[in-house]
């Protein structure tokens, strides 16, 4: 009798098993190859996309756009995990001076080696290397940021979201500009400069979309 318990047990748990790698079998496993599937680089929607700068002075501000080049964002579970920024340092306008012989001059400025060097350095670019994120929707934005051929690391606060399979982010990036060897006017460089003084840092306002 107790012989018959024991196999009638063993026999019970045999079952058990046989049905528990049954259903095992039935459930779907996802393979490496569909969370590779899961980061995305995503193309940068030049048209779309807009970098707005304004730069500071003793007198007033000037205001402008640089055009986006190139760009991907790195897309992961619908969040931002890395990307690349590449401006036309080329295209830069002012948009707030009326007068067009005004505007040229301070276009040509900013283009001259007072400034950016464009002529030697037409191009600028953020790498994104890290994200901290805030909240759902919230971001700190870290990477290396390269000006007339210097890296330096900058970070910004940015509002991300994806839409209809797009991704947006917008965020206001603050650049002291000494740090690129930029010191044209600069008060904290040359002295008794007056009215004259530029500000050390401006800043450039992201709306990226991606295609």
């Amino acid at each position: 009798m107790k012989g018959i318990k024991i196999f009638t047990s063993l026999a019970a748990i045999v079952f058990a098993l046989s049905i528990s790698m049954h259903v095992m079998a039935q459930v779907p496993q996802m393979d490496a190859s569909k969370l590779k599937a899961a980061t995305d680089k995503m193309k940068v929607d030049t048209k779309a996309s807009t970098v707005n700068w304004k730069a500071e002075k003793v007198t007033g501000e000037h205001v402008g756009t640089i055009n986006i080049k190139s760009g991907e964002l790195v897309n992961e579970g619908g969040s931002i995990k890395g990307g690349t920024i590449v401006m036309d340092m080329t295209s830069i306008v002012c948009t707030d001076i009326a007068d067009p012989s005004t505007n040229a001059k301070l276009i040509g400025h900013l283009k001259s080696d007072d400034f950016f060097s464009v002529e030697k350095n037409n191009t600028a670019t953020f790498e994104i290397t890290n994200i901290k994120v805030i909240s759902a929707k919230k971001v700190t934005i870290t990477g290396n940021m390269s000006i007339k051929g210097i890296t330096n690391e900058q970070s910004f606060e940015a509002t991300t979201s994806l839409v209809g399979g797009k991704m947006n982010i917008t965020g206001i990036m603050k650049i002291d500009r000494t740090k690129y060897k930029v010191v044209y006017g600069s008060g904290s460089v040359f002295d008794d400069l007056g009215d004259k003084m530029i500000y050390d840092e401006f800043t450039l306002d992201f709306k990226l979309a991606t295609m």
